[in-house]
């Protein structure tokens, strides 16, 4: 019998310097180039970081990024190095690292969420209930909640909040302000050339992707990279194509197990969060499982 994944909620490494705990990753210097990033198992709903780790978790976000980074690079270079994580930490501490970890370059993060969309949802939803649009772009009447955009993907960016704040969507003039005409115009071609292509490729595996989350970084020539993760659970709406019907949500693979649960509990969405039951752990850790799985084969 293969015993339990043991789960990581955060990281203790003492082989390198700590700089920052995020929702879901550590991080920690290398040198004045290099970063360690460690992808963690815990889970954030609501904006509040869980306090029960989901068995796995880290190491599909780590080994769904490494495919979309390599498969993608092709569009826009991405922050990995060819440093191996686990030549930086001790023996003790290598089960810190052992498939969730990256040595990635350190760049200046751009202060926006690139967020492409290629189906109404979520918040897009709501915008284009109030408005009939979406960050500013006039949509077509008549549309269904998770209907198809009729006109392509569209970018639709959003502020960065702090830690247990909302991101707000902003429109692409917002966008120019704080990054000037030509380094937004590119952002935007680059999330939608990086969404289409991963859409192409999802749709053949039985997935669609519905929208996703990107970030970009800066080296200090101004080069831009993809950075932090790359279409994953945690970032992306995955639903399976055979279940897909516009006017009602499709199931997905993400933590909606999680968001569902909490939903039922007596509780003011602020930190602590409610303990998730084994049960829910389960279903969301096979969620994460089979997606890796259908869109990697691994």
């Amino acid at each position: 019998m293969t015993p339990p994944e043991k789960t990581l909620l955060e990281s203790n490494l003492t082989s390198l310097k700590f700089l920052h705990r995020g929702k879901v990753r550590d991080i920690y210097a290398v040198d004045e180039h290099k970063l360690l990033i460690i992808q963690t198992d815990r889970l954030s709903a609501f904006d509040v970081v869980l306090q029960t780790p989901v068995p796995g978790k880290g190491k599909v976000l780590t080994a769904m990024s490494s495919f979309w980074f390599r498969k993608l690079d092709h569009i826009i270079p991405n922050h990995l190095t060819e440093l191996s994580p686990e030549s930086l930490v001790s023996t003790e501490e290598l089960g810190q690292v052992l498939g969730r970890a990256f040595v990635v370059k350190r760049l200046k993060p751009l202060p926006i969420e690139a967020i492409v969309r290629g189906y109404v949802v979520g918040s897009g939803w709501k915008d284009y209930q109030k408005t009939g649009a979406i960050c500013g772009i006039r949509l077509p009447a008549g549309l269904q909640v998770a209907s198809k955009l009729p006109g392509g993907a569209i970018f639709t960016p959003s502020t960065k909040a702090d830690q247990g704040a909302h991101d707000e969507n902003i429109s692409f003039p917002e966008v120019e302000k704080l990054l000037g005409n030509a380094l937004a115009v590119q952002v935007r071609e680059k999330a939608i050339a990086l969404y289409t292509e991963a859409s192409d490729y999802a749709a053949k595996k039985g997935i669609i992707i519905a929208d996703t989350k990107f970030e970009f970084g800066q080296d200090d020539t101004g080069k831009l990279y993809l950075i932090d993760e790359a279409l994953t659970p945690d970032s992306s709406r995955f639903w399976p194509a055979d279940q897909y019907a516009p006017g009602k949500n499709p199931p997905s693979y993400d933590k909606q197990f999680v968001r569902d649960w909490l939903e039922t509990q007596d509780w003011n969405k602020k930190a602590p969060a409610p303990t998730l039951p084994a049960n829910i752990l389960a279903k969301t850790s096979e969620k994460y499982q089979e997606v890796l799985r259908l869109l990697t084969e691994k």
